[in-house]
């Protein structure tokens, strides 16, 4: 059978896709959780907080979090965004930090002229007012030195103040990794931190219907039944969510059916188009390079 998007869309009367990866704005569902989250970095960025450690799993919403600090200009604050990187050694790191913050860090510069350099950039931003936040997306994979050498940034001060904060943004196991002996130091001046969990099956509920209703939908589309059985497979993962639901929808479409049953998430379930482990188990996400960011 050929069709198209607009197709499917149109069958459920609306007129954008609810259930896209993509992270947006718009669509975003703040649970209780993310609340708290959004708060505990908002808290440490006002409060000049050394370090703030946002961890969560992979699908769970951190991309979101940190997308709406950075599209919430502020003239005080320098933001510099270092992602996803493993540098070899500390001078690849003020490298990478200098380069977030707009500088020209060309290759064959020593360690010491690249400090040099970012003590005076800090001072700079400083004297003119401004705070700097450097934050390090999904920074589980950062080694034990690297986050050493983070720590002593923070030692980076002018006329008593400190003139950088790190934010810390990673999966879970940045927290095994900071609960290491000799990261004691480092942990201890993490001021701010908070964790993102699952969402709870009145969570889905309401984040379904949210996205939903942002899409323009006017009528509920999945069953109550539906619903409920997408929570247990998804495991309350948002982003494993939107790709039973779309898959549902899919098939829907493709029955003539205008609701999403029960019957419905099982069958997609089962064929793991959501690359699932069988349909007695909880899907689990498969990470991939377009979505290693959230």
């Amino acid at each position: 059978m050929n069709f198209s998007l607009s197709q499917v869309l149109e069958h459920f009367g609306m007129p954008q896709r609810p259930f896209t990866s993509a992270p947006d704005p718009q669509f975003m569902y703040w649970s209780a959780r993310h609340k708290r989250a959004q708060a505990v970095l908002d808290y440490g960025i006002m409060t000049c907080a050394p370090i703030t450690l946002i961890t969560g799993d992979i699908g769970l919403g951190k991309t979101s979090i940190l997308r709406s600090l950075l599209n919430t200009p502020d003239p005080k604050l320098t933001i510099g965004l270092v992602g996803n990187a493993s540098p070899e050694d500390r001078s690849e790191m003020l490298r990478l930090i200098l380069i977030a913050l707009g500088q020209t860090a060309a290759e064959g510069i020593g360690y010491a002229n690249l400090y040099s350099q970012l003590e005076a950039l800090l001072i700079e931003e400083y004297r003119a007012g401004r705070r700097v936040i450097l934050i390090f997306d999904e920074a589980q994979n950062l080694s034990v030195q690297s986050l050493e050498h983070l720590r002593m940034l923070t030692n980076i001060n002018f006329a008593e103040h400190e003139l950088v904060q790190l934010v810390l943004i990673g999966q879970p196991e940045l927290r095994e990794t900071l609960s290491r002996p000799e990261l004691r130091q480092l942990a201890q001046r993490i001021s701010a931190n908070a964790a993102l969990t699952e969402l709870t099956a009145a969570e889905v509920r309401e984040y379904v219907a949210h996205r939903l209703a942002v899409a323009g939908a006017t009528r509920q589309i999945f069953s109550d039944s539906a619903l409920e059985l997408i929570y247990e497979r998804s495991g309350g993962v948002p982003r494993v969510v939107n790709q039973i639901c779309e898959y549902c929808m899919l098939y829907a479409f493709g029955d003539d059916a205008h609701e999403v049953t029960a019957e419905t998430v099982e069958l997609v379930v089962q064929e793991n188009f959501v690359f699932g482990v069988g349909r007695d188990t909880t899907l689990r996400l498969v990470e991939d390079a377009r979505d290693a960011r959230s």
